[in-house]
């Protein structure tokens, strides 16, 4: 990355070992830059989760440090750290526990013992830029539809005005059209001036929405990268059970007909297809 970027987040040489002994990382080095949108990818127990909860400060790391914002996490308080890093679980019930959403956004103002009117402008505020109806207020988070406790749950985050955002599998258990809504909602948040992580297994949503892509396996970065450069990388992706989206594969077996490694899209697609018949047209003519 470059080095006129602004590292808001460093991780440097960090190792973390859980209590049982499970060694989930082995001395990380990363740095997130402002305004980014950074996916980390890689199988199961691969340390994503991990590190991304010792970025947010939930967990502490066993060797290294995470500095964040200019603080130190195992110096800084979960409350110090909860307005510059937002953690939005996989599962948004596991955060919700609030009678009505409007407390359940509330709670992290509150919290932070700001005045009451200044707790109702930023409710008022967070649920307007995830796209809740005032209606919902008074409603029990609990019996609405999972992508709206999801929203409950950024919104929740909002409140605290964290300057970086964590998304656990933002799409899990969503239909097609509900995943879209919710990544083009992180994309509009990373375009109104946020820092956005994503955990995926998602690859055609990583090569989507996601600027640059971390891969971990066994505990360890094996890369980072722009996702289009990532995603070129087969040979290392292999080593994390990872596989580029289908189209990408495909546009890969089909460069010995001119067409590009690093198409990530359909729609990237449809357009060197276009590039390569052209080019076959001309090349016949001569």
């Amino acid at each position: 990355m470059s080095s006129e970027k602004n590292a808001v987040i460093k991780v440097e040489n960090v190792s973390f070992t859980y209590p049982d002994g499970t060694v989930a990382l082995v001395n990380v080095d990363l740095e997130i830059y402002d305004r980014e949108f950074v996916a980390f990818i890689g199988q199961n127990g691969s340390g994503k989760t991990t590190l991304a909860k010792l970025i947010a400060g939930l967990l502490k790391p066993t060797e290294g440090r995470v500095i964040v914002y200019g603080m130190d996490t195992r110096k800084a308080s979960i409350h110090q750290l909860a307005t510059h890093v937002g953690y939005v679980f996989q599962n948004p019930d596991h955060q919700l526990f609030n009678m009505t959403v409007y407390d359940e956004v509330a709670f992290g103002p509150r919290n932070l013992m700001l005045p009451e009117e200044e707790v109702r402008k930023r409710v008022m505020e967070s649920i307007k830029i995830v796209g809740l109806s005032e209606e919902y207020l008074n409603e029990s988070p609990f019996f609405l539809p999972k992508g709206l406790r999801q929203r409950v749950a950024i919104a929740s985050i909002l409140a605290l005005r964290p300057k970086t955002i964590i998304v656990d599998e933002p799409t899990t258990g969503q239909d097609f059209k509900q995943s879209i809504e919710i990544m083009d909602f992180l994309k509009h948040l990373n375009k109104l001036g946020h820092t956005i992580i994503i955990i995926t297994h998602e690859m055609e949503i990583v090569a989507r929405y996601a600027d640059r892509t971390v891969v971990l396996a066994n505990g360890r970065k094996i890369l980072d990268e722009p996702t289009r450069i990532a995603f070129t990388r087969t040979d290392v992706l292999a080593k994390a059970f990872v596989k580029p989206p289908q189209i990408t594969r495909l546009a890969q077996a089909l460069t010995d007909l001119g067409f590009r490694r690093d198409i990530l899209t359909v729609d990237e697609m449809v357009e060197d297809t276009k590039r390569v018949l052209e080019r076959n047209r001309k090349y016949r003519r001569r």
